[in-house]
């Protein structure tokens, strides 16, 4: 395609995504200076439509960016009042008592909330500040300066015809560049990605762990609903197979969200996570809970969990990093939005300061200096070595092992050091004749249903015109070696079914991707053995329209 031409449009600041930490940045920079201009950029159909979180706030965050946020009529407002935790087997459980946990496990004083309307109450404070937030916009294309600087993005190209030609339609989208650009996107976003390789930013750093979170909105019957109560469990159906938990959270409406997290350094290429998901609700605690009641959404997303160890450095000539684009996720809290929050301010205070003295177009290395050395980086080396621990030596023994390098570190010390994680979660990937399939059992239609049936409840949507938004680098890939070797893994770690092995009578099997089913999660991206899938963004408004994720 011949080079397009686009109007460009100058800012001081370019905030690629309309999530916790994007916004957060774009308040604190109108707090600071209300003249400076400052854009967000959000590739969801309306802010709040890509955010899917647990989730349990820890108020520290809004603490610090808005501190009257309880006089402002926001939508945080179910303090957690009850704090269960359980170790499941196949037909019980057993409660685990709060008193031995440290006291950063404590929710008391967290809040239960959506985290898409708590994103979209901060886009209208951005907005009463002078913020121009843009939803529909996703950026396609970082732009580079003279000096290999970032400068900006391609935001708004709409209207390609599915082999990446223009069509009828066709509309170029514009360059918006920035004397600094924030990148937001979340967990392994497009963009981060590609500044983390160009720069080279993981290097001297650990691998970035993830997990893949799957949640459903529940509606209960009232007299089961216990409002501001949290409940997570750890143990069964995962057993040996896989590290992971659950969440059960109480909110209003009579209302429960029903999560379910999958630690994506599993070695069985046969587990099938959606699948255990879907049985973990057969439990009978959990299926007494939800008995008589209805499903209303769901959603998945990958979660970073590499923690302290694996930050890559955050900032490079005119870019920085901002929250999940890092990986700031506290994992035995399953806890980050505080975090995101605070590198948003963060972030902002630094370009704020370079502004005024006259910089553009550099390293923002007070902004990288604040999160490893402030509020961020103590929250998180605290238990930096809780998923190592896990990942080696299994649930049981992460538990008293974790548990007391919390505590050492709360005094301020740890006999361990810092563990190292080692392989990434896609090398992690034991080949399929090392292990024995997983039978799972078929949906009930009840409490649990197929993917598909599912993928409907997160209000999925793609133009089925434009490119698929999901490459392979090697379309041989999946069918001469991920399947012989890995029986073809993106069959059933992609938690909205976009992958399939199909073989038709008498003809080779073929590699299909069902694009228009993606859900945005990045998991493909993050586990494929071979490294073979890259997630890029689909026109701007595609994707998921979580309701109150």
């Amino acid at each position: 395609m011949a080079e397009v031409e686009r109007e460009a449009m100058e800012y001081d600041v370019v905030i690629v995504g309309a999530g916790p930490a994007g916004l957060s940045a774009a308040i604190r920079l109108k707090q600071l200076d209300a003249d400076l201009t400052v854009v967000v950029l959000e590739k969801g159909s309306e802010v709040g439509a890509h955010i899917l979180s647990g989730a349990v706030l820890d108020p520290c965050g809004i603490d610090a960016l808005l501190p009257d946020w309880r006089n402002m009529d926001s939508p945080i407002k179910t303090e957690v009042v009850v704090d269960n935790f359980y170790m499941l087997g196949e037909g019980g459980q057993i409660r685990v008592p709060n008193w031995p946990m440290p006291p950063l496990m404590n929710n008391h004083g967290n809040y239960i909330v959506s985290m898409g309307n708590v994103c979209r109450w901060m886009a209208e404070v951005a907005e009463g500040l002078g913020v121009e937030v843009f939803p529909g916009m996703s950026c396609s294309a970082l732009v580079y300066g003279d000096q290999g600087e970032v400068k900006g993005v391609v935001a708004g190209e709409m209207g390609l015809a599915s082999d990446g030609t223009p069509g009828p339609n066709y509309e170029p989208g514009m360059e918006l560049h920035g004397k600094y650009v924030f990148l937001s996107e979340g967990v392994r976003g497009s963009l981060a990605k590609e500044v983390i390789a160009k720069y080279d930013l993981s290097k001297g750093h650990e691998p970035q762990k993830f997990g893949l979170g799957m949640k459903e909105i529940w509606e209960i019957d009232p007299a089961k609903h216990r409002l501001g109560t949290v409940t997570h469990t750890m143990g069964w159906p995962l057993g040996g197979n896989a590290g992971g938990g659950s969440f059960i959270y109480h909110i209003e409406n009579n209302q429960v969200y029903v999560g379910f997290v999958v630690h994506l350094n599993y070695q069985n290429p046969h587990l099938y996570p959606y699948m255990e998901f879907q049985r973990f609700k057969h439990h009978p605690m959990v299926a007494e809970l939800l008995k008589g009641g209805k499903r209303v959404a769901y959603g998945a997303r990958a979660i970073s969990e590499g923690g302290f160890q694996s930050m890559p450095k955050m900032v490079a000539p005119g870019v920085a990093l901002l929250g999940c684009s890092v990986g700031m996720v506290n994992v035995p809290r399953i806890k980050g939005n505080h975090n995101a929050m605070l590198s948003g301010k963060a972030a902002a205070e630094a370009a704020f300061a370079a502004i005024g003295a006259g910089r553009a177009s550099d390293e923002l290395t007070a902004y990288e200096a604040e999160v490893r050395e402030g509020a961020i980086g103590k929250d998180l080396k605290k238990v930096r070595n809780v998923k190592p621990l896990w990942s080696k030596y299994g649930l049981i023994a992460s538990l008293m092992a974790g548990g007391f390098d919390m505590w050492t570190n709360t005094l301020g010390f740890s006999l361990l050091g810092t563990l190292k994680h080692g392989k990434t979660d896609a090398a992690a990937t034991g080949k399929a004749k090392d292990f024995a399939p997983i039978a799972y059992p078929r949906p009930d239609g009840v409490l649990s249903c197929d993917r598909l049936t599912n993928v409907a409840f997160s209000f999925t949507n793609h133009e089925e015109s434009q490119p698929c938004h999901l490459h392979l680098k090697d379309p041989s890939i999946p069918i001469a070696v991920n399947l012989p070797e890995y029986a073809e893994p993106a069959q059933r770690y992609c938690p909205a079914g976009v992958y399939e092995v199909v073989a038709e009578d008498g003809k080779d099997p073929r590699f299909v991707i069902n694009f228009q089913n993606c859900v945005h999660c990045k998991t493909c991206d993050i586990k494929d053995p071979s490294q073979n899938i890259n997630w890029t963004t689909p026109q701007g408004g595609d994707g998921p329209n979580y309701p109150n994720m």
